[in-house]
């Protein structure tokens, strides 16, 4: 069987460890002021990747943090890979993401608005090191998906479009649960799994153990986790147990996590 991936995510603004509540950059809270020590904590509790976006990158449409995510893949290097998204919009973003050492990068925005970017990024690089990132709200696929009233297309056109351009990976992220600990989006992680266009990795609204594992049953590939392993609601440890025991069904004891910030 595939490698069923958790991702723990590092987002940052600032310089800073954040979450933000359905991609509203006025709804954060910042849960610590040492991203490098956060990944290291996460590589110790038996990480194999991690999801590190740039949100100061993602809002002003190119990179913005590329030196601090070089220093994240450096404490973790030969322990963990990294994937860095955010404000890949170029040729040359994306090759500046991936000259920090990330094993791979997420694009949204630029593919969705033009496939053939993506298709360029995967003839270089090859599907294993690009992913497309797709923000969800009713149905549909946005660009800038933080942004109230970004245009979109339908999920699964966009699912499609990207496939062709030789994608293969896809991270979905429900807009309306993210960062709100209040479940994934079943109905639509199943929807988007089951049209067997390419792997699933589900974010958003992740909060419980039996999330983790019920995102597994309906056939995705990995998924994201932020919020729920900052306040202690899950412990890594645990979860990553669990998906390479899928019978295994009880909580793992919460480990202390980082307080959010006054």
């Amino acid at each position: 069987m595939p490698e069923f991936e958790i991702l723990p995510a590092i987002d940052l603004e600032g310089g800073r460890v954040v979450r933000l509540a359905q991609g509203d950059f006025a709804r954060e809270t910042v849960y610590d002021d040492d991203p490098v020590s956060v990944a290291r904590m996460f590589a110790d509790d038996g990480a194999t990747w991690l999801h590190v976006v740039d949100l100061d990158g993602a809002r002003a449409g190119e990179p913005r943090q590329l030196e601090l995510v070089a220093e994240i893949v450096a404490e973790i290097h030969g322990r963990v890979r990294v994937e860095v998204g955010g404000g890949l919009r170029t040729a040359d973003a994306v090759a500046g993401a991936l000259g920090t050492g990330a094993s791979r990068v997420a694009v949204g925005t630029a593919a969705l608005r033009d496939p053939s970017f993506a298709l360029g990024l995967v003839a270089r690089y090859g599907p294993a090191r690009i992913v497309g990132s797709l923000d969800i709200r009713d149905g549909m696929a946005l660009g800038e998906g933080w942004r109230p009233g970004a245009a979109g297309v339908p999920a699964t056109d966009a699912l499609e479009r990207l496939a062709a351009a030789g994608i293969d990976t896809f991270e979905v992220t429900a807009i309306d649960r993210d960062g709100l600990m209040g479940g994934p989006d079943l109905a639509l992680l199943r929807a988007l799994a089951r049209h067997g266009t390419g792997r699933i990795i589900a974010s958003g609204g992740v909060a419980s153990l039996g999330d983790v594992l019920a995102v597994q049953a309906v056939g995705c590939g990995g998924a994201i986790i932020g919020r729920a392993l900052y306040e202690g609601r899950l412990a890594l440890r645990e979860v990553v147990a669990a998906v390479e025991d899928p019978g295994r069904s009880r909580e793992g004891s919460p480990r202390s996590r980082p307080e959010p910030a006054p």
